[in-house]
């Protein structure tokens, strides 16, 4: 590395980008596999970057990586770095024609399943010349690769919250479903005030998935806890598979109802009271995005083809 009296050296776009992978899977083969390079390649551009800048950016272990403070700060200015250097590919590729070339689309596990097939299919008629790539991941992630440039649009659940600044765009408002056992004395019911939570046990996803804070808010604003002990999901569908094994019950985005209760013969659904529970789903993008235009004409051809889902279409 330099020496104290050497001036670090301005880094690369590809060092900078090897960095912000590590800083955010602390994995050095998922990094390499996210940014489509190889793991020696990695470390390569690593070691150059803190030759270059004089300084130890990550502490490697045999079974973790750590990002030191100094990395911390200096993974903050990359993403950064990267943002406005894709802020500038997108002014040229928004510049020569709208809908065309690459688009990342970033989508939460809990929307992805039961809002794809019809955003790929309006893709595929009305936009044929976009190369859609669909990234399916938590929300955290998503947010961290929309500020560092690896994604482009984010399709989840508004207000999309964390530090990240975003630009929203609402697509529909949705009711949670209350899913139950077929024998459940809510069984089938259509006027279930929200504090009967109180007595329910009611099953969350892991930590990570704003569905489960979502869940949580609710059962807490009614002073319910949660009493699933330590039972949770990775998803919806095994969720779902616990209710109709009888271990309890769990809040479901009224979209996934078809996909998710046709997967097991012992569930029923129960409706809230007025006003139901919910969720506002829509698209999040970086604020000042050269495509910004681009996004709402997309927001407004999703809208018109997400009509006849089980939503209430916010127009803006």
């Amino acid at each position: 590395m330099n020496t104290p009296s050497q001036r670090p050296r301005t880094p690369s776009v590809a060092q900078l980008r090897a960095f912000v992978a590590v800083a955010e899977h602390l994995h050095f083969r998922a990094a390499a596999n996210a940014i489509g390079t190889s793991q020696p390649a990695l470390s390569g551009a690593l070691a150059a970057l803190e030759e270059a800048l004089g300084a130890q950016l990550v502490e490697r272990t045999t079974r973790k990586v750590i990002i030191t403070p100094l990395g911390e700060r200096v993974a903050a200015h990359a993403r950064r770095a990267l943002a406005a250097l894709n802020s500038l590919t997108e002014e040229v590729e928004a510049a020569r024609l709208p809908f065309t070339g690459p688009l990342h689309l970033g989508v939460i596990p809990t929307v992805a399943p039961y809002l794809l097939p019809t955003v790929l299919r309006l893709v595929r008629e009305s936009y044929p010349d976009l190369d859609l790539h669909v990234h399916e991941e938590r929300t955290p992630s998503l947010l961290d690769g929309l500020a560092a440039g690896r994604l482009d649009v984010l399709l989840l659940a508004l207000p999309a919250g964390g530090t990240t600044p975003t630009r929203d765009i609402p697509l529909f408002d949705e009711d949670f479903v209350l899913l139950t056992p077929p024998d459940h004395q809510l069984a089938g019911r259509t006027d279930v005030p929200r504090d009967a939570l109180l007595d329910l046990e009611v099953l969350l996803l892991e930590e990570g998935h704003c569905l489960r804070d979502q869940a949580l808010d609710l059962c807490r604003e009614v002073g319910a806890e949660p009493s699933g002990g330590s039972t949770r999901a990775a998803g919806l569908s095994t969720l779902v598979q616990l209710v109709a094994g009888g271990l309890g019950v769990t809040l479901l985005p009224a979209t996934a109802l078809e996909v998710e209760a046709g997967r097991a013969d012992r569930l029923a659904a129960v409706r809230f009271a007025d006003p139901a529970p919910g969720r506002r789903i829509g698209l999040a993008t970086r604020p000042g995005s050269a495509r910004a235009a681009e996004y709402d004409r997309f927001a407004d051809s999703l809208r018109s083809v997400l009509c006849d889902l089980p939503v209430r279409i916010v127009n803006p």
